[in-house]
């Protein structure tokens, strides 16, 4: 039994010690993370080793053999000493491994000089990340740019249900609710392009909720920054404020800035019935690009958007109001097709898509003249 748990010892740890168990290191929280994985194992595999060495030597030499059916062993009282050494060393063992994984954890979240702030806001179905006090600005982006070697404090906030913030290659992940700012510290230390992803059932769209992590050199940092205009509009869209006034309740708004794999997404779709005057297609732009977030789910040159949840409206937009299914259902016209598509996504959905992605309550989060203005500007942007 000593001999083959000894070969069998070496022989699994050379196994399981060779696989990589964690994506490429992007930082050092994972780097300790992997380290103390890697003894866990180099822990726990003798101790299986000689259980299950123990236990089949046992069921193979004291198996019962035929006509020893009725037979019983004879009456032991046990090793006081032996039961003694079995519970003290796993003991030891748990203690000591539990001291070292509450140490990693320790410096995993330990706050560090000079950390870079990043806000980190979520929404159904995009990540934002902003950038506040850089070189006087702040720098708004859906792209999560990082500089290697520096601390990074992520606040972490949701504007409407609960989701979570993930970077496998940091081997750090946290909630984002909604009402409260949960704090995730990080340092990258190695260059490269990372996923980040939300790892928290979120709706329909929860599967493509996800956004790149450059992390890049100091130099080539500073140089991004200083390329990004000051303030630009969120890619996820602001919280609407409510008709009456009042405050927004978490996931009253959540809608406007999520995605529409449906057919078509807060201003893709069309107009039902209603004058498209009282907003002007500048107006509407403003509104698909930030109230409403459209431009975190749809590509439209017009806005410099590039999502991809929802329908591409530079290709989709005109062929799909021009279809006779779609102008049975949300109008013969292209400002009535855009309204309906709006303010009743699923009334039509376009090839390719499915229900329950795109929000269905923008005649409550947006205005009329909101909307009235995406039409305009939906309109016009698809014109030619």
């Amino acid at each position: 039994m000593i001999a083959f748990a000894v070969v069998a010892t070496a022989a699994l740890l050379a196994i399981v010690l060779s696989i990589n168990w964690f994506p490429a290191h992007g930082s050092e929280q994972l780097s300790r993370t992997s380290t103390l994985y890697d003894v866990l194992l180099i822990a726990s595999v003798p101790m299986f080793v000689i259980v299950e060495t123990v236990v089949v030597f046992c069921v193979w030499k004291f198996r019962m053999r035929p006509g020893e059916e009725t037979k019983d062993g004879p009456p032991i009282h046990g090793n006081t000493r032996l039961e003694v050494v079995w519970t003290v060393i796993p003991a030891l063992l748990i203690f000591g491994l539990a001291g070292y994984a509450y140490s990693v954890l320790r410096s995993n979240e330990a706050k560090k000089a000079g950390a870079m702030t990043v806000d980190v806001t979520a929404r159904q179905f995009a990540f934002q990340f902003t950038y506040p006090h850089q070189n006087g600005k702040t720098i708004i982006s859906p792209i999560l740019y990082l500089p290697r070697g520096r601390p990074v404090v992520f606040k972490l906030r949701s504007l409407d249900v609960v989701h979570s913030f993930f970077v496998p290659n940091f081997a750090e992940k946290l909630d984002a609710v909604p009402g409260i700012t949960t704090v995730l510290r990080v340092t990258p230390n190695s260059a490269g392009v990372y996923p980040a992803e939300c790892t928290e059932l979120c709706g329909p769209g929860h599967s493509f909720m996800r956004a790149q992590v450059r992390v890049v050199s100091p130099s080539a940092f500073r140089t991004w920054l200083s390329k990004q205009p000051n303030n630009g509009p969120p890619p996820v869209g602001v919280s609407p404020a409510p008709a009456n006034g009042g405050t927004v309740k978490p996931g009253s708004g959540s809608g406007s800035g999520s995605s529409s794999g449906s057919g078509s997404r807060s201003g893709s779709g069309s107009r039902s019935g209603g004058s498209t005057s009282g907003g002007s297609a500048a107006a509407g732009k403003a509104v698909f690009t930030g109230s409403a977030g459209c431009s975190s789910c749809h590509t439209l040159s017009a806005a410099g958007a590039k999502g991809t949840i929802g329908p591409n409206l530079d290709q989709r937009l005109r062929s799909d109001c021009t279809k006779s299914a779609s102008k049975r259902v949300r109008g013969s016209s292209l400002d009535q097709c855009i309204h309906t598509a709006i303010v009743r996504p699923y009334a039509y959905i376009p090839s390719g898509f499915q229900a329950g992605i795109m929000p269905s309550n923008f005649e409550k989060t947006l205005t009329s003249t909101q909307i009235s203005a995406l039409v305009n500007f939906l309109s016009s942007a698809t014109a030619k």
